[in-house]
């Protein structure tokens, strides 16, 4: 049996006993995430050695790329103005604020731990580190006790900041000599990666929403085509800007956008939510290739990295997790009214996950230097983000909860008992 039918037969076995005990599971502190990386540093080569690509990169790169393609398309799409309205403070704070800063504070923290890394490499590290994934703390994001402001706010945060900072990251790797896109210079890569991937993006996903509500409205689409439709147009969005030599990354978050937008746009006899219905097979695939690639990460990166560590990695793991989210997060937070308790919990719960990898796994692919310190640094952060964002999820999101039943009891103009987007319409948290 080669290696790469072992690897699926692994993964097969790991996800269908994760399935099998998923809701058991989900009220204690072992997350998925924590099963799937765990189980892939036991299966891989620093173990057991059943997962185990050898040189051979590409089938990496492409459940990578595929599967952080389909949640910025989706996270995208199910993002709507109501919810940067109806305590859209929050986000916006969260990502104008706190995103800018964090990418700073993770630049600077960099320089004394990280040396022999250039000045552009160590922004790299801070904007790899910067985005942060729900999937990781999903309990404490719909956690039904918890605040719909809070839910909310942290779960548009996660949709959006994935493909706010690919910008910086395009530009970062664009002053580093060597990289593809430092060959193109800063004006092409502008102009390419950014203006051009940002314009086939919103054409592609608006005519994309638009011709599925005009072949709805004509009954010509069936029910199981129109939920496999959206992966069409986030594939198309991706290969359009890829083959201009643009961001395909870039295009797919924008798409997402703009089909959402055309859905809502040109409602088809639907209340609102039609968004996130059309997406909603989309979302489950991606979610599962997700719950694959973090199996991978835990095999190939993560597995492998903890026999080199150093207490450098180590000690920049912990601050990225919690001096560069935490206190940009209590700057951006300052003067909205939010009680400490509140800010505490919301710049606790910024894990690191899918985003940062396939971000490290690129500047892999574009032969930067310093890769090595710098993928050790991701594959331990994320490593720990894990684990501690996913013990904590739980016991955390109930202590929360319950401090903020009293508190709200206690004081009815609380400003965390304002409604958010989505609890406000009635939809799922």
């Amino acid at each position: 049996m080669s290696g790469g039918a072992w690897t699926v037969a692994a993964a097969a076995t790991v996800t269908a006993a994760y399935a099998l005990g998923s809701r058991r599971l989900s009220t204690t502190p072992v997350s998925s995430a924590i099963v799937f990386v765990g189980a892939g540093v036991l299966l891989g080569p620093a173990v057991l050695d059943i997962v185990n690509l050898g040189d051979d990169a590409a089938p990496i790169v492409a459940l990578l790329e595929a599967t952080l393609t389909l949640v910025l398309f989706t996270d995208a799409l199910s993002v709507r103005r109501q919810d940067l309205r109806t305590g859209g403070f929050l986000p916006g704070r969260l990502l104008g604020i706190g995103l800018p800063l964090s990418i700073g504070a993770g630049w600077l923290l960099a320089w004394p731990l990280l040396p022999g890394l250039t000045m552009w490499e160590l922004a790299l590290v801070g904007a790899i580190l910067a985005p942060t994934d729900a999937a990781l703390g999903k309990t404490a994001m719909t956690h039904p006790r918890v605040p719909a402001l809070v839910r909310d706010g942290l779960n548009v945060e996660s949709g959006l900041n994935d493909g706010m900072v690919l910008p910086f990251f395009i530009l970062f790797l664009a002053a580093i000599p060597g990289t593809h896109y430092a060959q193109e210079g800063v004006t092409g890569v502008f102009w390419r990666a950014l203006v051009l991937s940002t314009a086939i993006g919103l054409l592609v996903g608006w005519l994309g929403g638009r011709l599925l509500q005009w072949s709805r409205a004509r009954g010509w689409v069936a029910g199981e085509w129109w939920q496999v439709y959206p992966l069409a147009v986030a594939a198309a969005a991706y290969e359009l800007a890829f083959v201009t030599d643009g961001s395909g990354f870039i295009a797919a978050w924008v798409a997402g956008f703009a089909c959402g937008y055309a859905l809502r746009r040109y409602p088809v006899g639907e209340e609102p939510g039609d968004a996130h219905r059309t997406a909603e097979f989309t979302e489950t695939l991606g979610g599962l290739l997700a719950a694959i690639s973090l199996l991978v990460f835990g095999a190939v990166l993560l597995g492998p990295t903890l026999e080199h560590l150093s207490w450098r990695i180590c000690l920049y793991a912990v601050l990225s997790l919690t001096v560069v989210r935490m206190l940009p997060v209590v700057l951006s937070l300052a003067g909205s009214g939010l009680r400490p308790g509140t800010v505490a919990y919301i710049s606790w719960f910024g894990p690191r996950g899918l985003a940062s990898v396939v971000l490290a796994l690129l500047v892999v692919e574009d032969h930067v230097p310093g890769v090595d310190l710098l993928g050790r640094v991701v594959a331990i952060t994320v490593g720990l983000s894990v684990l501690l964002h996913g013990v904590s999820a739980v016991p955390l999101a109930e202590r929360y909860g319950r401090w903020y039943e009293k508190a709200a009891a206690a004081s009815p103009g609380l400003r965390e008992a304002a409604p958010g987007g989505r609890a406000a319409q009635g939809e799922r948290p």
